[in-house]
């Protein structure tokens, strides 16, 4: 990609700065031997439907005199390219490339300049389209396998003989000579392909390029060249009338044979030029089957001769009738035919008011390469103007990517195709729309984007920041209207108007299904975009306290909030049935506030940085800094509790509690812990924990403070008050305590550090509830050992071995050991 853009440029700034009569012509040389003429080449098929002349001898006569060999015409007048332009053409054709295919979007480019020029001077004169197939503004490509000839043709306004001296010889301006020279030096070839100069990337196929054409105001002249420092201009007398407009013929490599494939050429058409206004057709090859007369088989004649006398008379009459039939067969047979290559129009040229709903889902299948039935979600269709002018449709996609979120902050992943003019430049500008917004689908067409320059030089536009700030606005917009459009999102008080009409079924449920599919684009946009946090907010979906298992906004939350309640109460963990149960929801629920539920991963980033909405802070409810009404005995509580916080505080000092409170947000449970209003939640602790690459040293520091909160009403938390009022040395009273912080952490969603301590101290509880000596342990195992005689033991080896080989053991005689043995 980078190496097919670097030559385009060069040829821009060329065509820019050279001077216009720095062209030397050079009169043809009749006795210049490199001109002459040994092989006169063929005359071409004519493109399709043109009236002309046929080949007859008086053509065939001149073309002898025509090209051989790929050489200049010996009777055309010959021109030297500037210096420039020679050394950018070297350049172009002694590069290497990665990517050659852009040749041909120049070229048709080119092409669909030209019939625009046309039209444009046929709406004051109608008179210069002329008649019949001259008329037709439409673009032919046409493959010559045999000559490797590849053909583009339009039937634009032309070019006289200045014409083609002036825009395919010398470049306008002088002053590029130092740029050429870096450019050159620097190897970065990245630059061609990405604007309409083109003509010369024509040269990365071709090592021969002719150009036919014929303006309104000259006769059809012939530029040709080799790209060899030369070209030459002549009067074409061999070339089949063209009428008006241009043919390219390019003669093509010996490497560059995959360009005559047809296949080739329509995935290129496809890819690149597939919204050109005009018709591109291409003169392909189909099978089809015919029907030609079927020879008569004798076999059948000797075959009826054998035949009953009864069955001859029966067939007698069928025969008669076959006879008037003539018997035919099927054949398949080559043809070759126009195609039309782009038979997708380019709605977003249109006024959305005329382009209809089968309309989008048919451009938006034919966009994304989406093969389903499926609709789009939504589509959003508008014009921009002002400093910046475009086009553009967007579309959010029925489902999403199965990967959308893989790797996400380490993919460059974009959805939305570039176009200038309705020329494809290039799909891979995550700088249109944010990462977040990838999900959606659709294309930007500018007419003031500059056509001439290259993708990495487009990036840095400042237009660019004016379009995305318009697509980030127009797609907030169109997701916010799908929701206000499906009836499941309507308030309570207006969803009987909404039963009555009994309209929008179809948007019914959109959005919940749309949440459930791009829902965590809209959460990573709040963390991401500062700047529309706000209008993303509005697009949140949660469930809540009260939400009965649908899903609510922070509007609708907001509406249904208490008189006098300040803050949006929410708490985060693994799961809404967890949640449920979660003691510190206890006194929330019984006063009748309502609490979200955040279940996902990412919603504890989300609220680090969704601080506060429509002047409502959030408050996490597993937290401290939680107010709820007020509490009259506070104080007193405070007071009579005073010296239990305070020795339970101390008792835990090992546990790094910072300190012991009592509790307004417990109802049934007797104590929880919570933790500081800035540092790290017990979900937030265990999804770090769970990270791959995790640094328990430096989460050390993000963890919150820890403080146990009590519920004075508690009978056990009474209990222990009194315990401790009578004996704060009990043992059995620090061991208590030390187990109910341990069994608070875990209900309140905390890892324990040593789950070997904790299983340690239930089991000495339930020793003391089943009156089991706290002393008493388990008995040991005694293990039984077995002696075995020598003689038993030498059998069992023995059978074990000869049992393993399935060999009966024979008798073995002792031998008597002698003295010197023994």
């Amino acid at each position: 990609m980078r190496k097919r853009t670097l030559v385009s440029v060069l040829f821009l700034f060329s065509l820019l700065f050279l001077l216009p009569d720095q062209g030397r012509k050079l009169h043809a040389n009749a006795e210049d031997s490199s001109d002459e003429v040994s092989d006169p080449p063929k005359v071409e098929e004519k493109l399709g439907g043109h009236g002309g002349l046929s080949t007859d001898s008086d053509v065939v006569h001149r073309e002898s005199e025509s090209i051989s060999k790929k050489s200049l015409r010996s009777n055309a007048e010959k021109f030297e390219f500037q210096a420039e332009v020679s050394r950018l053409m070297d350049i172009i054709i002694n590069s290497l490339y990665s990517n050659k295919d852009i040749f041909l979007r120049e070229l048709i480019s080119n092409a669909s300049d030209a019939l625009d020029k046309i039209r444009f001077l046929a709406l004051t004169d109608k008179d210069v389209l002329g008649e019949g197939d001259n008329a037709k503004l439409e673009i032919q490509i046409k493959l010559d396998k045999a000559k490797k000839i590849l053909s583009i043709r339009d039937r634009g306004i032309g070019m006289t003989k200045e014409d083609l001296i002036k825009n395919l010889g010398t470049i306008a301006k002088s002053g590029t000579s130092a740029f050429v020279e870096k450019m050159q030096s620097s190897g970065d070839l990245n630059l061609i392909g990405q604007f309409g100069v083109g003509f010369y990337s024509a040269y990365l196929v071709a090592d021969y390029i002719e150009v036919i054409s014929k303006h309104n105001d000259d006769i059809q002249h012939v530029w040709e060249s080799k790209a060899d420092g030369k070209f030459a201009v002549s009067e074409d007398t061999w070339n089949e009338p063209l009428g008006r407009g241009t043919e390219i013929r390019l003669h093509l490599r010996d490497e560059a044979g995959e360009y005559l494939e047809e296949s080739k050429l329509k995935d290129l058409v496809k890819r690149y030029s597939e919204f050109i206004n005009f018709p591109i057709n291409l003169w392909a090859s189909k099978e089809v089957e015919t029907e030609v007369p079927a020879e008569e088989d004798e076999s059948t004649e000797e075959e009826t001769e054998t035949t009953s006398t009864e069955e001859e008379k029966e067939e007698d009459a069928e025969d008669e009738d076959s006879e008037k039939k003539q018997k035919t067969k099927k054949v398949k047979e080559t043809v070759y035919e126009w195609e039309l290559l782009n038979d997708v129009k380019a709605i977003w040229l249109r006024s959305p008011k005329e382009v209809t709903e089968e309309e989008y889902t048919k451009f938006y299948h034919s966009l994304a390469k989406d093969f389903s039935d499926e609709k789009p979600m939504a589509w959003s269709h508008f014009n921009a103007e002002g400093d910046v002018e475009f086009k553009a449709v967007l579309y959010v996609p029925p489902k999403a990517a199965h990967d959308q979120y893989e790797s996400y902050y380490n993919t460059n992943k974009a959805n939305l195709k570039l176009y200038v003019r309705r020329v494809f430049i290039s799909d891979e500008f995550d700088e249109l729309l944010p990462k977040y917004l990838s999900f959606l689908k659709g294309l930007v067409d500018s007419d003031t984007l500059p056509l001439n320059v290259s993708r990495e030089m487009l990036q840095q536009h400042s237009s660019l920041k004016t379009i995305k700030k318009k697509l980030i606005r127009k797609a907030l917009d169109m997701i916010r209207k799908l929701a206000e459009e499906d009836p499941d999102e309507v308030h309570d008080d207006d969803k009987k108007d909404v039963e009555k009409s009994g309209e929008n079924d179809e948007k019914k449920g959109q959005y919940t299904k749309f949440w459930n599919e791009f829902g965590k684009s809209i959460k990573l946009g709040i963390i991401e975009d500062a700047s529309n946090r706000n209008r993303l907010a509005k697009l949140l979906r949660f469930e809540t306290t009260k939400s009965d298992g649908k899903l609510t906004s922070l509007d609708q939350y907001i509406k249904r909030m208490k008189k006098g309640q300040k803050d949006v109460f929410y708490i985060t963990g693994s799961s809404k049935e967890q949640l449920e149960k979660s003691p510190f929801l206890e006194r929330l629920i019984k006063k009748g506030y309502e609490v979200i539920f955040f279940t996902d991963p990412v919603d504890e980033y989300l609220m680090q940085y969704l601080m506060d909405y429509e002047d409502k802070k959030f408050q996490n409810v597993s937290k401290e800094g939680l107010k709820v009404g007020k509490d009259s005995k506070v104080k007193e509580l405070k007071e009579a509790f005073k010296e239990l916080t305070k020795w339970w505080k101390e008792s835990l000092a090992s546990e790094n509690v910072d300190d012991v409170k009592i509790s307004n947000r417990l109802a049934d449970t007797p104590c929880v812990v919570v933790t500081s209003k800035f540092g790290w939640s017990a979900n937030m602790e265990r999804i770090m924990q769970s990270q791959t690459l995790s640094d328990a040293n430096k989460q050390a520091y993000m963890r919150g403070k820890r403080v146990l909160e009590i519920n004075p009403r508690h009978p056990i938390i009474k209990e222990l008050k009194e315990r401790v009022a009578s004996d704060p040395e009990d043992e059995s009273v620090k061991e208590t305590a030390q187990l109910m912080y341990q069994t608070a952490l875990i209900e309140s969603g905390f890892i324990l550090n040593d789950p070997k301590d904790f299983a340690g101290r239930i089991y000495n509880s339930v020793k003391s509830s089943l009156k089991i000596s706290p002393d008493a342990v388990a008995e040991e195992e005694v293990e039984a050992e077995e002696t075995e005689t020598s003689e038993e033991a030498t059998e069992t080896k023995s059978d074990d071995l000869h049992g393993g080989l399935n060999i009966e053991a024979e008798p073995v005689e002792e031998e008597t050991p002698t003295k010197d043995e023994l």
